[in-house]
């Protein structure tokens, strides 16, 4: 294992043997007799083999995401979406009541909450504006705190990007600029849940590169989004294969289930994968229709540039809209309890009928 994996996963975690269940300690067979199941399905069940434990790790699935990714499946975790991914990584590596995970506010929420329901120290250092009037990463105030050896120290960073609620990418030098100044003092995880919105002209990280340049990296994906699978909460933690193998000490045994594991592979098909691109169009065309529309309504104070499937809005009065909308079948969700961002909106991007029937029920 690196050194300074070892040294920042939490101390106790080195002695720990993980459980070892009947799939992950044997495999192939053709009678299986190992893990106390049922000798068959009953006959009101309708798949054959729900009666059978489901893959620790299950190879298909992991080498379709590495394939589809960039990686090699010694990088893979597939987990419970990227929440579980978010709280494995805090349990693996703070130690309660001692050490501190970073965010940079407006972002998604779990990461604090995660690291709240585990003991671990919040440090926020907000997003700030950029000349190009994006809110950015600070990137120098996050360096001088996590290289502060008076206060707690800060383990994880979470950096999310495209972000949630803002639908901006972060600025790649800003972050290899925070890569290189932190080093392996801790772990950079970069939480790109809605990187297949992003339009391939414009500038992204190429998340295989960065990999294999930083080995402090961890990065977050999801089949939630762009994929169209929410349902069935499928997720995918991507770092070196030393991180992986501490998350694997602290992830369930069986991690997904096995619906969830064929439906996922399905997904990740390559016909599957031009579907989901082909949608990603759609998605786009009517996310700029959207944008035109609020742009002629006076009550619409900003609309933030987003590379995403939701857009968000600064608007006169964010909880009337939300509720006006909300008598009427329509549900938008209200952001302005974020850091920053008072009196803002967030709108998901549906279907063309979707936003018809929006444009419908906001005022003129």
């Amino acid at each position: 294992m690196n050194a300074f994996v070892e040294r920042l996963q939490r101390q106790h975690l080195a002695a720990v043997q993980p459980y070892v269940s009947a799939r992950r300690s044997a495999s192939g067979g053709s009678v299986w007799l190992n893990a106390n199941e049922a000798p068959a399905t009953p006959a009101a069940a309708t798949q054959e083999q729900w009666f059978r434990y489901p893959d620790f790790q299950n190879t298909a699935l992991n080498q379709a995401y590495a394939d589809y990714a960039g990686v090699t499946r010694e990088q893979i975790l597939s987990c419970r979406g990227s929440d579980e991914a978010i709280e494995l990584l805090i349990r693996s590596f703070c130690e309660p009541g001692q050490d501190a995970v970073m965010i940079t506010t407006p972002t998604y929420g779990m990461y604090a909450i995660s690291a709240a329901t585990h003991g671990a120290q919040v440090v926020d250092c907000p997003l700030q504006a950029a000349e190009d009037g994006s809110l950015q990463l600070a990137t120098e105030a996050m360096i001088t705190r996590c290289l502060d050896r008076t206060q707690a120290k800060v383990k994880l960073i979470f950096i999310c990007s495209p972000s949630n609620p803002l639908g901006n990418m972060v600025k790649t030098r800003a972050l290899e600029r925070l890569l290189d100044a932190v080093g392996n003092e801790a772990l950079v995880i970069l939480d790109q849940a809605y990187i297949e919105f992003v339009d391939s002209n414009h500038p992204q990280f190429d998340s295989a590169a960065l990999l294999a340049r930083y080995p402090q990296l961890v990065v977050l994906r999801t089949l939630s989004k762009a994929f169209g699978r929410a349902g069935l909460r499928c997720g995918f933690a991507i770092a070196a294969p030393e991180i992986i193998a501490v998350l694997s000490k602290v992830i369930a045994p069986y991690p997904l289930p096995a619906p969830t594991i064929s439906e996922a592979t399905h997904g990740l098909s390559c016909e599957a994968i031009m579907v989901m691109q082909q949608q990603l169009q759609r998605i786009a065309e009517q996310r700029e229709r959207l944008i035109a529309a609020l742009q002629q309504r006076a009550w619409v104070k900003k609309i933030w540039p987003s590379t995403t499937n939701f857009v968000l809005v600064n608007v006169a009065d964010a909880q009337s809209l939300v509720q006006r909308c909300q008598q009427q079948g329509v549900l938008i969700r209200d952001q302005s309890s974020q850091p920053g961002l008072p009196q803002c909106i967030r709108i998901s991007i549906g279907s063309a009928d979707d936003i018809t029937r929006l444009l419908e029920v906001l005022p003129a």
